[in-house]
Protein backbone atom coordinates (compact mmCIF):
# COMPACT_ATOMS: atom_id res chain seq x y z
CA UNK A 1 0.00 0.00 0.00
CA UNK A 2 2.43 2.48 0.99
CA UNK A 3 4.71 1.51 -2.30
CA UNK A 4 1.15 2.17 -4.51
CA UNK A 5 1.01 5.96 -2.21
CA UNK A 6 4.94 6.66 -2.87
CA UNK A 7 4.66 5.92 -6.77
CA UNK A 8 1.69 8.24 -6.94
CA UNK A 9 3.35 10.86 -4.85
CA UNK A 10 6.51 10.49 -7.26
CA UNK A 11 4.56 11.15 -10.52
CA UNK A 12 3.50 14.43 -8.92
CA UNK A 13 5.19 17.15 -10.54
CA UNK A 14 7.68 18.52 -7.91
CA UNK A 15 6.22 22.20 -8.54
CA UNK A 16 2.72 21.18 -6.65
CA UNK A 17 5.22 19.32 -3.74
CA UNK A 18 6.83 23.07 -3.70
CA UNK A 19 5.88 24.36 0.27
CA UNK A 20 5.70 28.08 -1.25
CA UNK A 21 4.04 26.91 -4.22
CA UNK A 22 1.07 24.88 -2.12
CA UNK A 23 0.97 27.87 0.58
CA UNK A 24 0.77 30.91 -2.24
CA UNK A 25 -2.11 28.80 -3.90
CA UNK A 26 -3.95 27.93 -0.30
CA UNK A 27 -3.50 31.71 0.15
CA UNK A 28 -4.93 32.89 -3.17
CA UNK A 29 -8.04 30.61 -3.14
CA UNK A 30 -8.55 32.06 0.72
CA UNK A 31 -7.97 35.67 -0.56
CA UNK A 32 -10.82 34.97 -3.63
CA UNK A 33 -13.20 32.73 -2.00
CA UNK A 34 -13.52 33.36 2.03
CA UNK A 35 -11.99 36.58 2.83
CA UNK A 36 -14.44 39.30 3.93
CA UNK A 37 -12.81 41.58 1.13
CA UNK A 38 -13.13 39.05 -1.58
CA UNK A 39 -13.32 39.11 -5.36
CA UNK A 40 -17.38 39.45 -5.47
CA UNK A 41 -17.15 42.40 -2.81
CA UNK A 42 -14.21 44.16 -4.17
CA UNK A 43 -17.02 44.19 -7.57
CA UNK A 44 -19.80 45.39 -5.72
CA UNK A 45 -17.54 47.94 -4.10
CA UNK A 46 -16.03 49.31 -6.98
CA UNK A 47 -19.57 49.34 -8.52
CA UNK A 48 -20.89 51.43 -5.81
CA UNK A 49 -18.01 53.23 -5.81
CA UNK A 50 -18.63 53.90 -10.02
CA UNK A 51 -22.59 54.82 -9.24
CA UNK A 52 -21.58 57.42 -6.29
CA UNK A 53 -19.05 59.29 -8.69
CA UNK A 54 -21.40 59.46 -10.97
CA UNK A 55 -24.04 61.19 -8.56
CA UNK A 56 -21.29 63.22 -7.32
CA UNK A 57 -20.69 64.67 -10.30
CA UNK A 58 -24.27 64.96 -11.05
CA UNK A 59 -25.47 66.94 -7.84
CA UNK A 60 -21.66 69.43 -8.21
CA UNK A 61 -23.28 70.57 -11.63
CA UNK A 62 -26.88 71.13 -10.14
CA UNK A 63 -25.08 73.01 -7.30
CA UNK A 64 -23.55 75.16 -9.77
CA UNK A 65 -26.34 75.81 -11.64
CA UNK A 66 -28.42 76.83 -8.53
CA UNK A 67 -25.43 79.11 -7.35
CA UNK A 68 -25.77 80.76 -10.85
CA UNK A 69 -29.23 81.40 -10.71
CA UNK A 70 -29.21 82.42 -6.73
CA UNK A 71 -26.35 84.95 -8.00
CA UNK A 72 -28.96 86.14 -10.49
CA UNK A 73 -31.82 85.98 -8.77
CA UNK A 74 -30.03 88.38 -5.98
CA UNK A 75 -28.40 90.68 -8.82
CA UNK A 76 -31.08 91.46 -10.88
CA UNK A 77 -34.84 92.60 -10.15
CA UNK A 78 -36.35 91.91 -13.43
CA UNK A 79 -35.19 88.29 -12.81
CA UNK A 80 -36.99 88.77 -9.12
CA UNK A 81 -40.30 90.34 -10.52
CA UNK A 82 -39.94 87.25 -13.27
CA UNK A 83 -39.11 84.63 -10.16
CA UNK A 84 -41.83 85.64 -8.14
CA UNK A 85 -44.48 85.81 -11.51
CA UNK A 86 -43.79 82.56 -12.40
CA UNK A 87 -43.52 80.70 -9.07
CA UNK A 88 -45.52 82.69 -6.48
CA UNK A 89 -48.26 84.08 -8.86
CA UNK A 90 -47.68 87.81 -7.54
CA UNK A 91 -49.55 90.20 -9.71
CA UNK A 92 -49.32 94.48 -9.96
CA UNK A 93 -52.38 95.94 -8.26
CA UNK A 94 -53.69 96.77 -11.70
CA UNK A 95 -53.74 93.70 -13.39
CA UNK A 96 -54.96 89.87 -13.24
CA UNK A 97 -53.94 86.87 -13.51
CA UNK A 98 -55.45 83.74 -15.08
CA UNK A 99 -53.82 80.25 -14.43
CA UNK A 100 -54.36 78.01 -16.78
CA UNK A 101 -54.02 74.42 -15.69
CA UNK A 102 -54.03 71.93 -18.10
CA UNK A 103 -55.41 68.24 -17.20
CA UNK A 104 -54.85 65.77 -19.65
CA UNK A 105 -54.70 62.15 -18.30
CA UNK A 106 -51.38 59.83 -19.37
CA UNK A 107 -52.11 56.58 -20.58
Amino acid sequence: MWKAIRKKYKSIPAIFKNPFFIAGISFAVWMIFFDEDNVVNQYRLHTQLKDLLEKRSFYLQQIASTDKAYLELTSNPQSQEKFAREHYWMKKDNEDVFVIVDNQSKN
